[in-house]
């Protein structure tokens, strides 16, 4: 049984400068619709903080973040050293049920980045988990995935993938806390892999999604 129900959030790094570039990008060419806008989500931190803008496209969303240097670097701003403008920083999978994911994707080899957070959007209660990153190295680096529960993913209010402040913080702080710690640890532990495990066979999709 599948664990995920589908994207919930893209969230792209944008190069200083450039993120209202990619906010006209995705709501004038793509068709995408601004929800929330957050020029700086530490702003009371003299280290570095970020913006994030949150556009929704109805079944998902994309957010866009862009890094804010004062005595230091942004961990955005290093991510878009190594990997380029508009790079992809996680992926976020709305999950069928996260405590039960989280179980499985432990006993599997998988290790979250920091606790789970838990926040109200408006719909409800929201749960998301950020991982470490998908190789070992330095977390402002990584990229990593991001999974989320939505208690009322099945009923028309899904229509708005919303953001908040809060968001934003959680996984900044989480990661920030990671460099200081020098945490480079990777999300996934593959010595669990079965030795000669064999991909099953694929099962072609009958009519549509």
């Amino acid at each position: 049984m599948s664990h995920l129900k589908r994207v919930d959030h893209i969230t792209y790094a944008c190069a200083a400068g450039t993120i209202e570039k990619w906010a006209w990008f995705h709501i004038e060419v793509e068709g995408g619709r601004l929800i929330n806008r957050i020029d700086d989500v530490r702003p009371d931190d003299p280290d570095d903080s970020m913006k994030i803008w949150c556009i929704d496209f109805g079944e998902f969303g994309v957010a866009l973040i862009e890094g804010i240097d004062r005595a230091k670097k942004s961990q955005v701003t290093a991510f878009v050293d190594r990997h380029g403008d508009h790079s992809v920083q996680h992926v976020a999978y709305d999950t069928h049920d996260l405590e039960r994911f989280q179980a499985h994707m432990k006993a599997m080899g998988g290790t979250p980045r920091g606790e789970t957070l838990v926040r109200n959007d408006g719909f409800g209660v929201l749960k998301q988990m950020f991982a470490r990153g998908y190789e070992e190295g330095s977390a402002d680096e990584a990229t990593f995935p991001e999974y989320v529960e939505r208690p009322n993913a099945d009923t028309a209010d899904d229509v708005s993938i919303t953001f908040a402040e809060e968001t934003g913080k959680g996984f900044y702080d989480q990661v920030a806390d990671a460099v200081d710690e020098g945490d480079t640890a990777p999300f996934f532990d593959f010595s669990r892999m079965p030795e000669g495990w064999e991909v099953p066979e694929a099962t072609p999709l009958v009519g549509t999604r």
